[in-house]
């Protein structure tokens, strides 16, 4: 179990923030949205808190109230011994918060962003030079203070956010799930920042993050659920009850996907993620070691004890408060046909933006129902190629043929056998979610009884009949991304094209949302998908890895790991062996 919370109250020492007994409700035209419910908790000085929940847990309205943003309706919170709410500007003089979308001004320079937000925040500037080479330093943007904020990658636009944030070093920093869409290696140098503030400026750090192994770092981590605090501690009490239950299976017979479908749906199996050239297993109390060889369809696997992590705690807490069963996931693809063997052929292929190459020379193919990843750091080229391959860009040279068509001659034909869903999910804010399944229905040429038939199946696949008069834009980021993915498979496509499709969501909507791509694999559908969780990278056949808009690596995710070895890692993960590949080429430049 995790530690008892400590009562809370205003003087204890060692409190950078205080919740006590807070709620905060929303009014909206369709409902009223209670986002925290009586959550009393505190943040330690001088620590890294993760502040964890799945969408909609109320963990960025519990940042905002603690930067003075917000009131709450009731309840109270202390920010470094200040009422948040009755003194909200010493507040915010005080402390640092970095939101989910920082406010870069693009058409500024990295050096003229810096400036501004120093005179937004005081800093007298016989004080700047020092510290603008501070941040430089530590955020590796040095080289660039020239360069327009909207033309940095992912990772250094957050980088340069977070350097804003600290043009005046806070004694409380706010991070509203600051690695969100970036690259591991980015992930890796944010958190080295994060973690040089707590050592040398003794900052106190309270952080949300949809990564798990993130979580497993901080010191405590506070869990949300639907408004309410399920518990708060070190990440190592959340697992600690799980002693016993966890196994990491192999059936090197059988596909990964194949075995975690049927450990997943066995009783008795708490949680089944692939993991490695495996399944990971949690099983439910009473069912330790000997039992796990006898769950049903578990024939030909052979069960290792591994020890329980962070998520497996997490996953478990949160799926014994989830109210109800989930839906069975059913898929009846109708519209593949043909003989197996490649329905992507790429040669060649060039995307130029004046004399800069996006893409240039990538080749390889993709076979009828396989799962494709294709992987690289932020600005490797990997949405570039998406758009390519799915006729939303012309390419500049190169043959690049889907599903028997050669795209450059006639992308128009093949549209209609390819399903898309974009990184910021294309949907219509303003319009209900069943207004939405109307429009892309009719974009589909989908009519009449047959149209009404697949809006019900993805109705019922999603789980979204509970929503249908709820305007998209209200949605929270899990049901924005099932709609988008309903959308996406509204007419039966042949080919699914995923552009960084769980940027952000937690880590039960990840596992529902590959239930869905897994069943779809199955039934031959042909899923390419980009992703930045190299976890979930487990989970394709093949991965091949870009930078600089070419192709760096490519095979089965056993075969890069393999590639990668290293006396230091000698049996890597698959973030070990990405970071190990990307930085590979710099080092080589470097010496």
């Amino acid at each position: 179990m995790a530690e008892a919370a400590a009562p809370v109250t205003a003087d204890r020492a060692d409190d950078a923030l205080v919740i006590e007994a807070v709620s905060r409700s929303f009014v909206t035209p369709a409902r009223t949205i209670t986002a925290l419910k009586n959550v009393s908790a505190r943040v330690r000085e001088g620590q890294v808190t993760g502040l964890i929940g799945p969408d909609a847990a109320g963990k960025t309205t519990l940042m905002r109230l603690a930067a003075g943003l917000l009131a709450p309706d009731s309840g109270r919170l202390l920010a470094l011994g200040m009422d948040a709410t009755g003194d909200a500007l010493r507040v915010q003089s005080a402390l640092g918060y970095m939101p989910q979308r920082f406010g870069l001004y693009e058409d500024l320079t990295v050096q003229e962003n810096l400036d501004l937000y120093a005179d937004l925040q005081g800093v007298a500037p016989a004080k700047r030079p020092a510290r603008y080479r501070e941040l430089m330093d530590m955020t590796g943007l040095g080289p660039f203070t020239g360069r327009l904020a909207g033309r940095l990658s992912g990772g250094m636009k957050q980088k340069l956010g977070l350097a804003c944030t600290l043009v005046r070093f806070p004694a409380l920093l706010l991070l509203d799930e600051p690695t969100v869409g970036v690259d591991p290696v980015s992930r890796r140098e944010l958190w080295t920042i994060v973690y040089r503030l707590v050592r040398e400026q003794r900052m106190t750090v309270l952080l949300s993050t949809a990564y798990l192994d993130e979580a497993e770092r901080c010191d405590r981590v506070l869990i949300l659920h639907d408004g309410e605090l399920l518990g708060e501690g070190p990440p190592a009490q959340f697992s600690a009850s799980l002693k016993g239950r966890t196994f990491h299976a192999r059936a090197p017979e059988r596909k990964k996907r194949d075995l975690q479908h049927a450990l997943d749906e066995a009783p008795g199996v708490l949680d089944a993620v692939i993991q490695g050239d495996g399944v990971r297993v949690v099983l439910a109390p009473g069912r330790g070691s000997g039992a796990a060889a006898e769950l049903p369809d578990a024939t030909g696997a052979r069960f290792v004890p591994v020890p329980p992590r962070f998520e497996d705690g997490f996953v478990t807490l949160l799926n014994r408060n989830r109210q109800g069963d989930r839906a069975t996931v059913e898929v009846e693809h109708t519209r593949s046909g043909g003989t197996d063997g490649p329905v992507i052929e790429v040669s060649g292929l060039e995307r130029r933006f004046g004399d800069f190459y996006a893409v240039k020379g990538l080749s390889f193919t993709v076979d009828r129902g396989e799962i494709f990843g294709l992987l690289g750091a932020n600005g490797a080229g990997k949405s570039t190629t998406f758009r390519m391959l799915c006729g939303l860009l012309p390419a500049s040279a190169g043959r690049v043929q889907v599903a028997g068509v050669d795209l450059r001659r006639a992308p128009a034909s093949a549209r209609s056998r390819i399903g898309y869903m974009s990184q910021k999910f294309s949907l219509y804010a303003s319009l209900s979610v069943a207004q939405n399944l109307t429009f892309f229905a009719s974009a589909y040429d989908l009519r009449g009884r047959h149209r009404r038939e697949r809006i019900d199946w993805v109705v019922a696949q999603f789980e979204l009949d509970g929503l249908l008069e709820v305007p998209s834009g209200e949605l929270s980021l899990g049901y924005k991304q099932r709609l988008a993915m309903a959308a996406a498979l509204m007419h039966d496509p042949d080919i699914l094209f995923l552009d960084e499709p769980t940027s952000g969501v937690d880590p039960l909507a990840r596992r529902e949302f590959w239930r869905h791509i897994n069943a779809l694999a199955r039934a031959g559908v042909t899923v390419l998908v980009t992703t930045h969780f190299m976890e979930e990278a487990e989970y394709c056949d093949r991965v091949a890895i870009m930078a600089s808009g070419g192709l760096l690596s490519l095979g089965t995710p056993e075969r890069i790991k393999a590639d990668t070895r290293t006396d230091e890692h000698p049996e890597p993960t698959m973030e070990e062996a990405f970071i190990a590949l990307i930085e590979a080429p710099r080092d080589s430049h470097e010496h």
